[in-house]
């Protein structure tokens, strides 16, 4: 079997390291998965997610003319994407509107009120 880029394959871990995966192809041909390929979450230890003698599927990313050949995990199980902003109760503009210029009011008066107490406040008697 041809080892081709965008070809999903099951390997088996053979090898851990700080900077990744080795895995054991069909063929017996062994690729990398890097660090920053193995989950979509930030990793800051491989081992936290996979150990040696796992199945694991992969996605071929490239394979160089070395035959080095790169894999991915997180390509190959990709997980759904969900948007934030939709599990928020929509807004409308003007409640939006009026949320802001409600704050920016409150911020003014914030502002005025300490800058006053530093000059004195009203009526200070200069003249």
């Amino acid at each position: 079997m041809a080892i081709a880029v965008g070809s999903i394959v099951e390997g088996v871990v053979t090898g851990i390291t700080n900077f990744g995966a080795f895995i054991e192809l069909p063929d017996k041909v062994t690729g990398l998965v890097h660090i920053s390929e193995v989950a979509d979450a930030y990793v800051k230890d491989v081992r936290d997610y996979l150990k040696e003698q796992d199945h694991v599927k992969v996605k071929v990313i490239h394979v160089d003319e070395k035959g080095k050949i790169g894999l991915s995990i997180k390509q190959a199980n990709p997980s759904p994407r969900v948007n934030r902003e939709r599990r928020q109760p929509t807004v409308s503009f003007e409640d939006k509107l009026a949320k802001f210029i409600k704050d920016s009011d409150e911020r003014q008066l914030d502002y005025r009120r300490a800058t006053e107490s530093k000059r004195g406040g009203r009526g200070s008697g200069r003249y």
